[in-house]
């Protein structure tokens, strides 16, 4: 089975394009549907035919491009279940747990209410792949919209199981803003130091910071990491749960 091909965009103001792409078959999925012309522009450079769209939540720097792509291409549409009432144009829904094929490699759903209460995460197990889209960023997670902060940190929890190795792809290019915040809640990790170093030097010379990997996420993260003993003294909360120090580093994050 050859090895899945990846293209990385920029759409919108902030939003990143992504192509999935199966040299052997064909087939091609874009990861959302931000912006019509971007991912056509895209699709044509590399001579790929977007198959289907795999959306990960209904907001609309996600789904604006469903009609249109799938009127130009004829490509079906996956979303998640419980916002499938939401999602333009969709031919699939799926829930947590939930399998599907996608050119001989098997896709794992993994719901991550918090930032919307339906959104989906797509994970390839074979290709240590993980499509995030607004639950995990590089040094950061989505704001929360429609569900409290347990329920956010819950999500995390499931995707911080996914082996280290594994490629997290993500919806936005926050990582600068990520860093510098990051380094306000866990300012001497020498680990995030360095990265923080590694952003700053990317995006003076307007490269993507994506993808990150899991690992990496695991190491510097503040937002994966509510149990780590020096966070919790910089928040003076030695003796609260993981739940209240990840609520108030995301309460943090709002406000920075």
């Amino acid at each position: 089975m050859q090895q899945l091909e990846i293209e990385i965009f920029p759409c919108r103001t902030d939003n990143f394009g992504v192509l999935l792409h199966c040299p052997e078959t064909g087939e091609t999925a874009s990861i959302d549907a931000p912006e019509y012309g971007a991912i056509l522009a895209a699709a044509e450079r590399r001579g790929w035919r977007i198959t289907h769209i795999f959306t990960t939540h209904h907001h609309g720097d996600h789904v604006e491009a469903n009609l249109a792509l799938k009127e130009h291409f004829g490509c079906e549409i996956y979303g998640p279940r419980n916002e499938s009432v939401a999602i333009p144009g969709i031919d699939r829904a799926f829930g947590d747990g939930d399998r599907f094929d996608f050119s001989g490699h098997a896709v794992e759903v993994i719901e991550t209410p918090g930032h919307t209460a339906g959104h989906i995460c797509y994970h390839l197990p074979d290709s240590k792949l993980l499509f995030a889209a607004d639950t995990l960023f590089a040094l950061g997670c989505g704001r929360l919209f429609e569900r409290p902060a347990a329920d956010m940190w819950h999500s995390l929890q499931k995707l911080a199981v996914l082996p280290d190795e594994t490629a997290v792809y993500f919806g936005h290019e926050y990582t600068l803003s990520n860093a510098r915040f990051a380094l306000t809640i866990d300012p001497d990790n020498a680990r995030l130091q360095a990265r923080a170093a590694e952003i700053e030097a990317l995006r003076a010379e307007g490269k993507f910071t994506i993808p990150t990997m899991m690992g990496l996420e695991k190491e510097t993260n503040p937002f994966m990491r509510p149990a780590d003993p020096a966070i919790r003294r910089n928040l003076l909360m030695e003796s609260r749960t993981n739940e209240e120090v990840f609520a108030e580093i995301r309460k943090r994050k709002d406000n920075f």
